[in-house]
């Protein structure tokens, strides 16, 4: 027989009343701060994180050219448009002539970070390190005031070591502009023995050094930041080699993506490069994928 029928009506209800007041009862609010996310505990993205592949994924790029090569077919309002188009929140620019730099910031101020380059023309790529007159003609562009940067530029080996060089990194260091260089692990070496307190991103990450060799650089110098452009090797059949995922979780806060539009066909390209960004960057914990789309590169040059 059910008890209930035993039971006087009031204390049914009293029973029914202390039921649901202890249901009512809030769950107690743990009192411990919640561990804070590093590349270790991270948690991998899925499909629904602001992260994911996709235009929900901020990205700043931190290699574009605006050369005069580019100006007929992609004049200012159509770079706009396209940076627009896929993503790009943010931008570091430099152009030959710099003039280029100066169109783009002068249009989208926000977006765009200028860096001076060296080069008056294409003709200074291969010696500007040993011209005298390179160095007033950067310190008469800096004196612009819009310039977060010095580069980019090419240089090898003990093309590292001469005068110019020295007061190019000199007065980097002065007046806390990074340095954006092309150039191998000797000449990345040989800036820092330049000046140890320069700041430099090295880029594509040397284009062909190892992930083993990376990984020494970026161990051996703190001030290293590595730039990801041309590195087809991160990515094999469209996923990320484990190579590169080790030295993405090992240096969270070193690498910035960026695109290189050092010729036209490289702003043609532009959709399929970010593309194939974002599904790479899409297979990192999310905090290490916002570091290397942005985080890296405005910590290096600033909001």
């Amino acid at each position: 027989m059910n008890i209930f029928r035993r039971l006087p009506v009031v204390f049914i209800y009293l029973f029914a009343i202390a039921l649901l007041a202890a249901c009512a009862q809030p769950t107690p609010v743990p009192t411990q701060r919640p561990v804070p996310v590093t590349a270790a505990t991270a948690t991998p993205q899925t499909a629904e994180s602001p992260t994911s592949n996709g235009p929900t994924l901020a990205l700043y790029d931190g290699h574009l050219h605006y050369s005069s090569d580019v100006w007929a077919n992609y004049p200012v309002s159509k770079i706009k448009s396209l940076l627009d188009q896929v993503g790009i929140k943010r931008a570091l620019v430099s152009s030959t002539p710099n003039e280029g730099t100066v169109r783009l910031y002068q249009a989208d101020p926000n977006r765009i970070i200028p860096e001076v380059r060296p080069y008056r023309t294409r003709d200074d790529m291969g010696n500007w390190f040993s011209n005298p007159q390179i160095v007033a003609f950067v310190e008469q562009e800096l004196e612009r005031g819009i310039y977060r940067g010095i580069g980019e530029f090419h240089l090898n080996s003990d093309d590292a070591k001469t005068p110019v060089v020295q007061r190019i990194v000199d007065l980097a260091v002065e007046r806390n502009l990074p340095l954006h260089a092309h150039s191998n692990q000797a000449a990345i070496e040989n800036l820092f023995a330049a000046n140890p307190k320069v700041k430099i991103m090295w880029a594509h990450t040397g284009m062909s050094v190892s992930p083993d060799d990376v990984a020494q650089m970026l161990e051996r110098n703190p001030n290293l930041w590595a730039e990801l452009s041309y590195r087809s090797d991160i990515a094999s059949n469209g996923k990320l080699t484990p190579e590169w995922r080790a030295l993405f979780l090992r240096f969270p806060n070193r690498f910035v993506y960026g695109s290189d539009t050092w010729v036209e066909s490289r702003w043609d390209g532009l959709p399929n490069l970010i593309l194939s960004a974002r599904g790479w960057l899409a297979e990192l914990p999310t905090d290490v994928a916002a570091n290397i789309a942005t985080r890296n590169l405005e910590s290096l040059y600033g909001q």
